[in-house]
């Protein structure tokens, strides 16, 4: 990687390291690098305060950050980390560096330029999120094995127009998908029944960070 590449700028709300909340990656060790900024809104948002703010930093600064926690994994996460030009340098970086990486992305944006080596962790937006129409539907002939699908639901309605967009997609045949109740909306022992009663090849999975650190947003 070139020195310019090195010195690309991004915004960066927090880099921090805890307990990976979500995922096939749940409970491991991670460090997380929120960028700032995001072109959604999502009713059930708990990083809001990353939509603005944050300081600048090169991805050589963000590489030597990332080093001094030692990690195996990385989560590039936000706000919306493909809004800014600069995250895909970050993530081959990150790549290069040796670690395995993640990217949590709303599925707004196009992922086709992500660097192979990472897992990309794709959320489709439901009506109840507010953001449904936001949905980059062409993202999902690019997914593959290694990477993820999450659905955050609301609802009952959430649940039926889920569970058809599985169906309509073939997603169980493409990669991991998960539900995730919005904390809060569902209840998640309902959730599991109707899981267990629709017979779903899904994951239901609890934000984990959420129970650990029920007073730290973002955690």
């Amino acid at each position: 990687m070139s020195q310019t590449d090195l010195d690309a700028q991004l915004r960066i709300s927090e880099i921090f390291f805890s307990l990976q909340g979500e995922t096939r990656r749940i409970g491991l060790p991670t460090v997380f690098v929120r960028l700032t900024g995001c072109p959604l809104r999502c009713t059930y948002c708990d990083t809001s305060y990353a939509f603005s703010g944050g300081q600048g930093m090169s991805i050589a600064d963000i590489l030597e950050q990332v080093a001094g926690f030692a990690p195996r994994y990385v989560c590039v996460t936000g706000g919306e980390p493909l809004a800014q030009k600069h995250c895909l340098t970050l993530l081959t970086a990150l790549c290069d560096a040796g670690y395995d990486v993640s990217l949590e992305t709303s599925g707004a944006l196009d992922i086709g330029g992500v660097d192979a080596r990472v897992m990309r962790v794709l959320d489709i937006k439901t009506p109840a999120s507010g953001e449904e129409a936001k949905n980059r539907w062409d993202n999902l002939p690019l997914l593959t094995q290694h990477d993820e699908i999450k659905f955050v639901l609301c609802g009952e309605d959430d649940y039926a127009w889920a569970k058809q967009v599985i169906a309509q997609h073939d997603l169980a045949a493409k990669c991991e998908v998960t539900f995730s109740p919005a904390h809060g909306s569902l209840d998640a022992t309902q959730l599991a029944e109707w899981i267990l009663r629709d017979r779903l090849p899904v994951r239901m999975q609890l934000q984990l960070h959420k129970i650990l650190w029920p007073d730290e947003a973002g955690r």
